[in-house]
């Protein structure tokens, strides 16, 4: 497998959801988030062969996080109409970012907001990690303990409606295919659910499939089972439940499923 050109980003986690694109807001579903007084825009940065796992495709990987703020309670009429900082967060030689893009959610609800990263390390492989605005690590699941072993972010939201934000994404989309779903509260990412047989991705590709949608019975999780033949439902209504919603049979299908 040779290396190519930075892979942009294919997917993004503000999904078309009933003809309209979700704001912030959808993402945090049966939650009433703080006014956002920063805007956090990020992106990878310093692409790298340094990790030669390939799984979205290509040699290619991140070695650095470009973080910018764009304060937004700064006055109209003030010089720039802002004031905008940008900041590099640097990883050292023995970890990248193995991801698409970014993802910018509020987890902690205190109106700016967090960026959400798939991050591997050549010894123990992904976890996913949270920086804050200031480009400080606040907090990370595990590693999954082996190089070359991966973790494919599904999306985040008030899962359950206990008011904290829950974070799901599957552990080894082609080996494990495990379901975990994180609560971000009190500072520290905690385990809540752990579900077999869903996956959401095939070896190669560059994209992610399926992710959250929200109809009118809170956040769901759209996902494929284990050997990618239906199209699998995860929502919380007192515990954890899986809806089987029909055949699987192209990319396209789950794609549409998002849809309400």
């Amino acid at each position: 497998m040779h290396p190519k050109a930075p892979r942009l980003p294919a997917r993004t986690w503000l999904r078309r959801v009933s003809g309209a694109v979700l704001a912030l807001c959808a993402w945090l579903m049966g939650v009433t988030p703080a006014i956002a007084e920063m805007n956090v825009v990020a992106q990878f940065t310093q692409p790298t062969t340094r990790y030669a796992h390939g799984v979205l495709g290509d040699d290619i990987e991140y070695g650095a996080l470009k973080i910018t703020v764009h304060n937004a309670t700064s006055k109209p009429k003030s010089s720039h109409l802002s004031k905008r900082t940008t900041l590099i967060v640097k990883l050292p030689l023995d970890r990248v970012f193995e991801d698409l893009e970014p993802r910018t959610v509020d987890v902690d609800l205190d109106g700016t907001p967090e960026v959400i990263v798939v991050e591997s390390s050549i010894h123990a492989g992904a976890q996913l990690a949270i920086y804050d605005a200031s480009g400080n690590k606040i907090a990370a699941t595990p590693h999954i303990g082996s190089r070359f072993r991966w973790l494919a972010p599904i999306g985040a939201a008030d899962l359950d409606g206990d008011g904290h934000i829950e974070i799901a994404y599957i552990d080894r989309p082609h080996l494990a295919r495990t379901l975990r779903i994180w609560r971000y509260e009190n500072s520290k990412l905690t385990e809540v659910a752990s579900l077999p047989s869903l996956t959401n991705h095939r070896i190669g590709e560059d994209f992610i499939s399926g992710g959250l949608r929200h109809c009118n019975n809170g956040p769901e999780l759209i996902l494929a089972s284990a050997d990618w033949s239906r199209i699998i439902s995860v929502v919380f209504r007192n515990g954890w439940q899986t809806t089987d919603l029909g055949p699987l049979q192209s990319r396209e299908d789950l794609t549409l499923a998002l849809n309400c």
